[in-house]
């Protein structure tokens, strides 16, 4: 078995105690915090390694003051069905305050620099709305864990927010309209976390994990299907094949798979994805198509005559 350099490196995407239907109840004891225990079925070292150097073309690409939006066209699976919606992907670099664990007004010495990842996804479920975003930032220099994740969902019946800190531990707040899931707060060792793996690709690809290990999986899928916030064993493999690569992590006691494919050439784009697990009476798979990018400093662009923006990006929902 490949070991990976990955631990190596780790790092914080896309979920805690979130989102659950108003026909769905959770099961008794789905999202608790116990039982993390895992067997670790690689060697995987226990320290993160000194920091990547950045390139000059990562430099020029990153740090140039705009922000990559990037659209896609989405199938979401949801109550057995798959859905039409959007998702959008909007990376940027920006200081981190280290300390409060939130972006820094202003660059100082007690500040990181990080690349972070909103990734939002819009679908429609009948009548009724989904939105959920999540926020991760992830250190630029590739010597930690992300840094700190956030997940909300809202739909007609409620919302729900979850937030990971990385400190000593992986620290954990959640609260859901649920009452079964209600208001929470607990730790869980550091492991990898799926959703951290999103902005790996964007900064240290070849870091990438592969072979057998624990991954915490994304907080949206484990809110959504109910699933008690730990890691699961995965394999990870990686593949390349005609000018992009695939990154595929599969979770056996899930029965889920999750595949992210990627430009294999800087910036390392990513062209889309596509997740199946089981939902409504057998498995079902969300897939999501690069459809647009650009570059822009979007924070500026809050006028009514920026609108021309969305049409630009192909977005419809509003």
């Amino acid at each position: 078995m490949k070991k990976t350099p990955y631990r190596s490196i780790l790092i914080l995407l896309l979920p805690i105690s979130l989102t659950i239907s108003c026909g769905e109840s959770p099961a008794v004891g789905a999202a608790t915090p116990e039982g993390n225990a895992i067997q670790k079925a690689s060697v995987i070292p226990a320290k993160p390694s000194a920091s990547k150097s950045l390139t000059p073309e990562f430099k020029e690409y990153w740090y140039g003051g705009v922000a990559e939006l990037n659209s896609y066209e989405l199938q979401q699976a949801r109550y057995g069905e798959l859905r039409k919606g959007e998702a959008v992907l909007i990376f940027v670099t920006e200081p981190f305050n280290t300390d409060k664990q939130v972006k820094a007004d202003r660059k100082n010495p007690g500040t990181t620099s990080v690349m972070k990842l909103n990734r939002v996804r819009k679908f429609l479920t009948g009548v009724y709305p989904y939105s959920i975003m999540s926020s991760i930032f992830y250190p630029v220099s590739g010597d930690s864990h992300a840094l700190k994740i956030t997940t909300s969902v809202q739909e007609w019946c409620g919302h729900v927010f979850a937030q990971l800190n990385n400190r000593e531990t992986f620290e954990i707040q959640s609260h859901s309209y649920f009452e079964s899931e209600a208001d929470q707060a607990f730790s869980i060792e550091k492991d990898v976390l799926e959703d951290e793996l999103w902005t790996l690709i964007r900064t240290h690809p070849d870091a990438l994990p592969e072979g057998q290990l624990p991954i915490v999986p994304s907080l949206e899928y484990l809110r959504l299907k109910h699933r008690e916030i730990k890691a699961y064993n995965a394999e990870v493999s990686l593949t390349r094949e005609a000018g992009s690569r695939q990154l595929t992590i599969r979770y056996p006691e899930l029965d889920r798979t999750l595949s992210i494919q990627f430009q294999d050439g800087s910036p390392y784009r990513i062209e889309g994805w596509s997740e199946s697990y089981p939902s409504g009476r057998g498995a079902i798979t969300s897939t999501a198509r690069l459809n647009k990018t650009i570059l822009s400093p979007y924070w500026q662009k809050n006028g009514n005559s920026d609108l021309s923006l969305r049409d630009s990006l192909g977005l419809e929902m509003r």
